[in-house]
């Protein structure tokens, strides 16, 4: 009857809405302190539903129905946005609470308020990811924590964001700011993540299951700027599990080189086409054996086994060499080996890499006869207790040479370990010069196989300390090669118009200061000068 009458407008549609913003003004100010805002935001979906189904079909026109809804929604969310997402929006990231996030999202969108939801989504991802990577006593369960985090934030991208691509490229961004605030640490331990995956102890994964944790890992690895941090320690421990023959699977070994050759996440070309090479060198050198395995000089030898890896050098890690005195029977089939490669090889010379090396012992025992995994410095310790069941440290230090750090270690692994096949004599855990050793008639195990040689397969602090060295001499040497390449191209930049070229063209993390450095450098071995008219301008030196 009143919009017969074209009242509706005039009289009644003008004073419903004044009155409905004033009620709704009143009871949000009023709830967002009574309620908690999940508890709140419900009830603004609620209301919401009531304005925008119920009482229009019962009371209003159609035409009321935009300005009804914008007004609630004006009220009860666009003005107290900012007081609901300081009381509540971290509270719901951490709960998981999606309805009401969906709610809020839902509801500012696509207003202009929308921008303070992402600002607080960027916020919350940058902030409780820091705190999962800044404590280096998390370094353990980081890679872990990393991957729930990302299963996490994906899941209310997905449900509450409805895969918005603002808030997708929010949580990208976010995500890798806060992953590369520890520079380097974090694109070691993903390659250390990645080892214990493929190492042969994690066969009770299903391959399904390691592939898809493998693709997750990859993602985080994306968002690394570090990636040849990641480089060098996935090198050094792939080297490690195909030395010691510890790959879970070949297959799973190629794939994941796949990946990293491929795709988004790919590395260099150089770094994979290294990692190629290494698995090459592990299949000719099947072949070499076989060939050795027929040859004279094997046939010659006693009833031992050897099994060589030839490997090219510059393609491996390189690793220190610490001098052992192997047992004659070793030796003899060393040099029935370098015997047999040099003729079928002329003009090239084989130099032996003993700590790399891995064995396989028989061990008798009163409780039974066990078979001993462990490393060729191992194995030339326990074949000492061939000739005498009661040793002394000075003893087996003449007789394998080994130096006091390396042969400490190897003692502790035999006499200190879980599994100890022989026996010190003194008490405590340590390893002195004084002590002395006996073959371990005691000794019991449930399995017949024992693997003592996990040392080999643990990461030294030495061998950290060399491939971060490394990691670093490699970017000295990449950063001065741009430096040069750009000036090259350039002729006359400013310190300024320099550094901005040099981050455009390197991926790896730069500081400042290192750049600055470089450049004196370089300006020392005459690459650069200083502009003589403008002391602020650098000069390529042809």
């Amino acid at each position: 009857m009143m919009v017969d009458l074209d009242l509706y407008a005039s009289e009644f549609e003008s004073r419903f809405m004044e009155d409905t913003v004033t009620y709704y003004h009143q009871e949000g100010t009023r709830l967002i302190k009574e309620l908690s805002v999940p508890e709140y935001l419900k009830h603004t979906d609620k209301r919401r539903e009531e304005e925008g189904t119920d009482r229009m079909d019962e009371y209003l026109d159609m035409r009321t129905r935009v300005p009804l809804m914008e007004a609630v929604t004006e009220q009860l969310i666009y003005v107290k946005t900012t007081e609901i997402i300081a009381k509540g929006f971290d509270a719901m990231m951490d709960e998981e609470q999606t309805e009401p996030l969906r709610i809020l999202y839902d509801s500012l969108n696509p207003s202009k308020e929308l921008v303070h939801l992402r600002t607080a989504f960027a916020d919350y991802i940058k902030r409780r990811g820091t705190d999962m990577i800044k404590d280096p006593k998390n370094d353990a369960t980081m890679v872990s924590s990393l991957l729930a985090y990302k299963t996490k934030l994906d899941g209310v991208l997905s449900k509450c964001f409805n895969h918005d691509a603002l808030f997708a490229n929010v949580l990208k961004e976010s995500f890798e700011t806060f992953v590369n605030t520890r520079r380097n640490r974090p694109a070691e331990l993903v390659a250390k993540f990645i080892d214990n995956k493929l190492r042969a102890s994690s066969k009770k994964n299903s391959h399904e299951d390691v592939e898809q944790l493998l693709d997750r890992v990859l993602v985080i690895f994306r968002y690394l700027q570090g990636k040849d941090t990641f480089e060098a320690f996935y090198k050094r421990f792939l080297a490690k599990r195909l030395l010691l023959n510890r790959s879970a699977s070949n297959d799973a070994e190629k794939n994941m080189l796949a990946k990293l050759k491929t795709g988004k996440r790919k590395c260099g070309p150089d770094f994979t086409k290294n990692l190629e090479a290494m698995f090459k060198d592990i299949e000719i050198s099947v072949d070499l054996n076989n060939s050795f395995k027929s040859s004279k000089e094997y046939k010659q030898q006693g009833d031992m086994q050897l099994h060589a890896n030839v490997l090219a050098q510059g393609i491996w890690p390189s690793y220190s060499m610490p001098e052992v005195m192997l047992p004659m029977d070793m030796m003899s089939y060393q040099e029935a080996y370098e015997k047999f490669y040099t003729a079928k090889f002329k003009g090239r010379r084989l130099t032996w890499k003993n700590s790399l090396g891995s064995c396989s012992v028989k061990a008798h025992y009163p409780s039974g006869t066990k078979e001993l995994q462990v490393s060729v410095f191992q194995t030339a310790v326990l074949l000492l207790f061939n000739e005498k069941t009661n040793i002394s440290y000075k003893e087996i230090e003449s007789a394998t040479t080994l130096d006091e750090r390396e042969l400490k270690r190897v003692l502790q692994s035999l006499a200190c370990g879980q599994h100890k096949v022989i026996k010190k004599l003194s008490a405590g855990p340590d390893i002195q010069s004084s002590d002395q050793f006996i073959y371990n008639p005691e000794f019991t195990a449930q399995s017949y196989r024992i693997k003592i040689n996990t040392i080999q397969q643990e990461q030294t602090v030495e061998e950290r300390k060399e491939t971060q060295s490394k990691v670093l001499i490699n970017r000295q040497h990449q950063l001065e090669a741009a430096i040069v390449r750009i000036m090259k191209a350039k002729k006359k930049l400013s310190h300024a118009e320099l550094v901005k070229e040099i981050f455009a063209q390197l991926k790896f993390p730069l500081e400042a200061s290192e750049i600055k450095k470089r450049i004196e450098t370089l300006i020392d071995r005459d690459y650069l000068t200083r502009d003589e008219q403008d002391n602020s301008l650098y000069v390529y030196v042809s």
